[in-house]
């Protein structure tokens, strides 16, 4: 890790003044490196957060990188996705858990703690700064420096509820310091995750209600921490981290609209992607190409398919029925492209207003407490169904559960994580790439509950540079 930090000081030293409107991502400190000149008026500290949340979307953590990133891996690791024939194969030894500590997701390591590093720096000199804006800022870097560690956490660590002893296994090393020398060990996982309920608790105190598009406020701080406490096993604050999100779940008229950017409803956090500020192609991640002529990476999985009913809105906002000459294929669309276009340049959607109410629909049941599951469950059918179920009781009612995040969180980020804290296995399907499931499936269908595999490895780079750090059981 010292390695990379020290990297990291020579490239902010090169880097350059960026110049923008003072509402646009892009435009960071004028001086990066973080010398006492960088950080001493207003100005500076926002210039300073617009930094932190720009490292937010590189390649590892939100971006389309080709070896894996939050904005794909959790797909690609579960049953959602079939590995498709005519694509270049990208993330395949993910796909295939065919991954060991030369062959991980270092990308999303180096650009989370790069994160990290540029939210201590903003925390560090705001130390001694009296502005009015200073209570927000520090709320945001502590959320922001919160969300990463919490990333790094799931796919590095296990999730307190996988296993009775998840919370003393090995978690991750959690900074608080801008201290490019240091060799830190990896805290437990129970050590972690209290670390990132404290960061995020402090900035729910002071973030504001909202901030400027692109920035979160309150309500992205509450979804966060639902889904910490629901993963921690803590249920009763994760319903009442759920209950204070006051945006309300998308519509059914609305809901394809917010993949194609013409509507914004129950968006918590999103981060606008369009020339000439960003536009960056992050569809990419699950094809290139147009609907007929489809050169898909993945293609959901035809088992996921036949999950969505027909008249699920999801399964027009999130399918795309394509084709590439003879083939046919169940495409990805959830960031295909605006109206018109097939370019995968759309907004990047963090967090939605639907996750707090499954969050809160999961703990209710785990709480015993039936009635309320089923109405938080039903806030979310309500709007996705012509003709919704309701009703359910005991574990017909968990599974209701469990089948509305898979199909409401699809190609979003969530159902590797999920499988992993229900203690449940990767099962998928064997039916192939094409649309009616012939063709060829993955050549690897499960992953068997408490495999190593569901731990990614540390890379052996970050362990050469830092010999503190201590590799996962398995690898």
């Amino acid at each position: 890790m010292k390695k990379y930090i020290n990297k990291l000081l020579i490239i902010f030293l090169i880097a350059g003044t960026i110049v923008s409107c003072d509402n646009n991502l892009d435009q960071l400190p004028y001086d990066e490196f973080a010398t006492d000149n960088a950080y001493i008026t207003a100005s500076d500290f926002e210039n300073g957060i617009r930094g932190v949340y720009l490292a937010l979307i590189q390649g590892g953590i939100y971006g389309s990188s080709d070896a894996g990133s939050m904005l794909s891996a959790p797909d690609v690791l579960s049953d959602n996705v079939t590995l498709a024939q005519g694509g270049r194969f990208t993330k395949r030894y993910l796909h295939d858990y065919n991954f060991n500590s030369n062959s991980t997701m270092q990308t999303l390591y180096e650009d989370a703690y790069e994160l990290i590093y540029r939210a201590n720096v903003v925390l560090f000199y705001a130390e001694t700064f009296e502005g009015e804006s200073k209570a927000n800022i520090v709320a945001e870097a502590k959320t922001l420096r919160a969300l990463a560690h919490f990333n790094l956490v799931t796919l590095f660590g296990q999730i307190p509820t996988q296993s009775g002893d998840a919370n003393s296994s090995l978690g991750i090393a959690y900074l608080t310091e801008p201290d490019p020398s240091i060799e830190p060990s990896r805290l437990s996982v129970g050590e972690t995750y209290n670390l990132i309920i404290q960061d995020l608790v402090d900035a729910r105190a002071d973030i504001n209600e909202s901030n400027p598009e692109a920035r979160m406020g309150k309500d992205a701080v509450n979804t966060i921490l639902s889904r910490v406490y629901l993963y921690m096993g803590q249920w009763q604050n994760a319903i009442n981290a759920a209950n204070a999100v006051t945006e309300g779940v998308a519509s059914m008229d609305n809901f394809v609209g917010v993949w194609e950017d013409t509507s914004r409803d129950g968006l918590i956090f999103y981060i606008p992607n369009a020339e000439p500020i960003l536009g960056n192609s992050i569809g990419v991640a699950w094809s290139q190409g147009s609907a007929s002529a489809l050169i898909p990476e993945y293609v959901a999985s035809f088992e996921l398919f036949n999950l969505f009913a027909d008249d699920d809105i999801r399964k027009s906002a999130y399918i795309l029925p394509a084709t590439s000459g003879s083939s046919t294929y169940n495409g990805i669309k959830k960031l295909f492209g605006r109206p018109g276009q097939s370019n995968g340049e759309v907004d990047y959607k963090i967090f939605r207003a639907s996750e707090s109410y499954l969050n809160m629909a999961e703990a209710e049941f785990a709480l015993g407490n039936e009635g309320a599951a089923r109405t938080a469950l039903d806030q979310v059918r309500s709007n996705r169904y012509t003709s919704p179920s309701s009703g359910e009781t005991g574990n017909a009612l968990r599974d209701a559960i469990r089948l509305e995040r898979r199909l409401e969180f699809a190609f979003e980020y969530q159902r590797f994580f999920d499988l992993k804290r229900w203690g449940l296995s990767v099962q998928r399907s064997g039916s192939g790439d094409q649309a009616d499931g012939s063709g060829t499936p993955s050549d690897v269908l499960s992953l068997s509950a408490g495999s190593n595999k569901f731990q990614l490895p540390i890379s052996q780079e970050s362990i050469d540079v830092n010999p503190n750090l201590q590799q996962n059981p398995g690898y």
